[in-house]
């Protein structure tokens, strides 16, 4: 009897744990398994499709064709002194990560219960993997941007990079990508109760999209919508990133450094709260999923 008493653990495993528990030793013990479920996120989802890795360039080209045609030239919306579909390529860039991101996280719980009810890990490695793996088609997807921003550059077209702000450009990546995690781990927790939101997600995607300055610019916003859905608009997190991304890439928009610093301070708070409730939720979601 002494010598259990006296017997010291590596490791505890309960399910009594803070609600904010971001247990960084513990992830980087099982840093092995997050890099295999990156593997595993990229190898197998377009494994058994015909064209495979193409539909990570496939898609954005022809999201920028359909955008360009119906908002550019049926709508007139202007683009400034950017070319339409370069100014829309830019936007649907950034835009396709976080769409990636959040609508891979969100079936977290769901997608990978059989696994979660038999070993034990981390659950928040998963999502994290969504998140990283995503990066490689977001790699993608910017380098076909810089092929057709080279194209549009050597055609004649005036693009500038504005290098006083590079430095902002992996902020704007991060935000997004807390942005996307957060929701998307939020929307995992609830999922688990209510599975209606699986349904809705699609949907609500898409119009968080027209409202998130992806097929527009702010400017339009600000002088073709009424005032309430204009302010909802330009204070949109979303619209915040995309806009200042689109700055400094061509040169298009503006950056207000208040607004950056409200837009990583919300996107923090919204990757903190998902946390919180997927933290909560794991201890007790396979009773209810």
């Amino acid at each position: 009897m002494s010598t259990q008493k006296n017997e010291v653990w590596l490791y505890t495993i309960s399910a009594k744990k803070k609600p904010l528990d971001f247990n960084f030793k513990e992830i980087w013990r099982y840093r092995d398994l997050l890099f295999l479920f990156v593997k595993r996120d990229i190898i197998t989802l377009y494994k058994q499709t015909i064209l495979g890795p193409l539909w990570y360039i496939i898609q954005p080209l022809l999201t920028s064709v359909i955008f360009t045609l119906i908002f550019n030239n049926l709508g007139q919306i202007k683009t400034g002194g950017v070319d339409p579909f370069l100014f829309n390529l830019t936007g649907i860039t950034l835009w396709n990560y976080f769409k990636e991101c959040l609508t891979g996280t969100s079936s977290t719980f769901t997608k990978n219960q059989n696994i979660f009810g038999k070993v034990y890990f981390p659950r928040v490695i998963m999502p994290m993997s969504v998140t990283i793996s995503n990066l490689l088609k977001f790699g993608i997807q910017l380098l076909i941007l810089v092929c057709f921003y080279l194209y549009f550059l050597l055609k004649g077209d005036n693009l500038i990079i504005n290098y006083n702000y590079l430095l902002l450009l992996p902020v704007y990546i991060i935000m997004m990508a807390l942005l996307g995690l957060g929701l998307g781990m939020l929307l995992s927790a609830m999922t688990t109760k209510y599975r209606d939101l699986t349904v809705l997600l699609g949907f609500g995607v898409q119009l968080l999209m027209y409202v998130s300055a992806v097929p527009y610019p702010l400017s339009e916003a600000k002088e073709k919508f009424p005032p309430f859905v204009s302010n909802f608009v330009e204070y949109n997190p979303l619209s915040q990133i995309i806009e200042g991304f689109r700055f400094i890439v061509i040169n298009e928009g503006e950056i207000e450094m208040k607004k950056v610093v409200f837009t990583l301070v919300l996107s923090v708070l919204v990757f903190l709260i998902g946390l919180i409730i997927f933290n909560r939720t794991e201890k007790s979601f396979i009773d209810t999923v």
